[in-house]
């Protein structure tokens, strides 16, 4: 894509391309997962394992979901930089997804479906990633935004002024 040109999500609700909203969904389930196993791991109650699990398959739901919704975008993505950072975000987010995927089928045979501290540790790596994901996902909303002269990142408040404390 070269300057200037936009980029339209097939996507929309009420002019918003839906894939960034759904992508929140399954990011935020996996943290809460891992931070449900972290606290199971350190010796919490047996049922926060559980949680744990039941959450990361959730977040695999809502994360399929949201990939879907992400291909169903990159039909309309030119052929250039945005397209390959568009499917690298749609990799990553894969991959993420993948290795909680993992952690989820270790645990599915097992009576007591809490983490191990090696899965944890594999769930820790897959939200490392998906930070990563989420800074990708952050470059392409400028694409999909640009030129609808709305917030497309945290760049855009900076012009707003914190309100001063009480002198």
């Amino acid at each position: 894509m070269t300057r200037g040109t936009t980029m339209q999500s097939r996507l929309r609700v009420q002019g918003h391309p839906i894939q960034p909203m759904l992508v929140t969904f399954p990011y935020g389930l996996f943290v809460c997962a891992a931070l449900f196993d972290l606290a199971d791991v350190a010796g919490g109650p047996v049922f926060l394992g559980e949680v744990g699990y039941w959450t990361a398959v959730a977040a695999l739901v809502a994360a399929a979901l949201t990939t879907l919704a992400g291909m169903v975008d990159l039909w309309d993505v030119p052929p250039d930089r945005t397209r390959r950072t568009a499917i690298t975000f749609n990799l990553v987010n894969a991959g993420m997804a993948g290795l909680f995927l993992l952690s989820c089928l270790i645990r599915a045979d097992a009576s007591h479906r809490g983490a191990s501290p090696v899965l944890l540790v594999v769930e820790l790596l897959a939200l490392v990633v998906g930070g990563l994901g989420v800074r990708l996902g952050a470059r392409l909303m400028r694409h999909f935004e640009a030129g609808h002269g709305e917030a497309a990142s945290f760049d855009a408040l900076r012009a707003v002024e914190a309100p001063r404390p009480w002198r």
